[in-house]
């Protein structure tokens, strides 16, 4: 949430669209400048690798505004598939479907609130004041408040799902590599601001990404919008932009919160602050050995998990929408490797053996079912 919490980022990092994390390679970007179109503002020329340097040396501390995300991962909906234990995650996970309104604000890397307010009596807030931390769900009528670290610690209540366009385009430039194309490709006025257009494409065929464009801040550097469409056609599958935006300090009562009356609050124990690095990130329950395979846009990675295949039930607590939403994805499909079923999205793909393998990335059906094949 904060323009500057790299902290928050490289949490963020764990959970985003599984694509190859490499470095911004300046010698792969190419230098084609913004030639500014028809009623496009007309901005000084720039190349993409000036863009990028413009992005990463960006350090607004301040914003408020307003973004809409839509997503379009042609799933079911995923609203009730937290369940109670897990009700933060659903509610943040329901931003993986459909049109969604975000109220944010940022005051330095110890003050952020994310806001959903699709629903003005049901809205859904984290909120950082220095070590207080609150999640707030205005429909259940619970919030959870927790202490962590200290000042300066940048451990934010960030989402589990990048949010905000900068979220958004951190994940994308990190998959930037040689098997890139990086461009500039014209100008746009976003949430009355000016924006250089950058276009970010793989060179290479299996990836189920056509291109993701960003609108940069002229003046600032600070991504406003951000637009993935599919290499299959149709509509974008991720579009966030801001369609409000301001980078004066906010009031400091934006960041005040105490609970409503009636409400219920959960004390969670204090977090002492990260010493030494973070450890490294772990798998999901029953899964391990984490391997990487092929390059670029089209890695998949496969880990080792539980034996036998999908399970035919899930266990008796969990929600219906969950089952409904795993019947609606899977394929049955056999190769060299055996036989298993893909999982499939317009973005993200997983295969599962059933032998207990597992391989997922933002690759075709088929380039699972190669990778499997051990033809990668």
């Amino acid at each position: 949430m904060a323009p500057n919490d790299s902290a928050g980022r490289r949490r963020t990092a764990r959970y985003a669209v599984p694509v190859a994390v490499a470095g911004v390679a300046a010698a792969t970007i190419g230098l084609v400048p913004a030639l500014a179109a028809s009623g496009d503002p007309e901005l000084p020329e720039i190349t993409a690798q000036q863009l990028v340097e413009k992005i990463a040396a960006s350090d607004v501390q301040h914003l408020s505004g307003t973004v809409k995300v839509t997503t379009d991962l042609g799933l079911p909906s995923l609203a009730g598939l937290g369940g109670a234990e897990g009700a933060e995650a659903g509610k943040l996970m329901e931003l993986a479907s459909g049109t969604h309104t975000l109220r944010v604000a940022a005051d330095g890397p110890d003050k952020q609130r994310l806001t959903i307010v699709d629903d003005a009596s049901a809205e859904y807030s984290l909120i950082r004041d220095g070590n207080d931390v609150w999640a707030y769900d205005g429909a259940s009528k619970e919030a959870v408040h927790s202490t962590e670290g200290g000042a300066g610690s940048g451990t934010a209540p960030e989402p589990e799902l990048p949010a905000t366009p900068k979220d958004l385009a951190d994940q994308a430039l990190k998959a930037v590599d040689g098997t890139t194309s990086v461009t500039v490709e014209g100008t746009a006025r976003i949430a009355g601001r000016d924006a250089y257009q950058l276009v970010i494409k793989p060179k290479q065929s299996g990836s189920t990404i056509g291109s993701i464009k960003v609108a940069v801040d002229a003046d600032n550097g600070v991504p406003l919008k951000f637009t993935l469409t599919p290499s299959g056609g149709g509509k974008a599958v991720i579009d966030a932009g801001f369609t409000k935006v301001d980078f004066a300090k906010p009031a400091a009562s934006t960041f005040d919160f105490a609970p409503p009356k009636g409400v219920k609050v959960t004390e969670e124990p204090a977090e002492a602050p990260e010493h030494g690095g973070s450890a490294a990130p772990e798998g999901p329950q029953g899964f391990e050995g984490l391997n990487v395979i092929g390059e670029g846009w089209t890695s998949v990675a496969q880990l080792t998990g539980p034996a036998g295949g999908v399970p035919s039930d899930l266990p008796s607590d969990a929600p219906p929408e969950a089952q409904q939403f795993l019947d609606a994805l899977g394929d049955k499909v056999t190769g060299k490797f055996g036989s298993g079923t893909v999982f499939k999205t317009r973005l993200v793909n997983a295969l599962l053996t059933d032998d207990g393998k597992v391989y997922v990335g933002a690759v075709t059906p088929e380039t699972l079912v190669d990778a499997a094949n051990g033809k990668k």
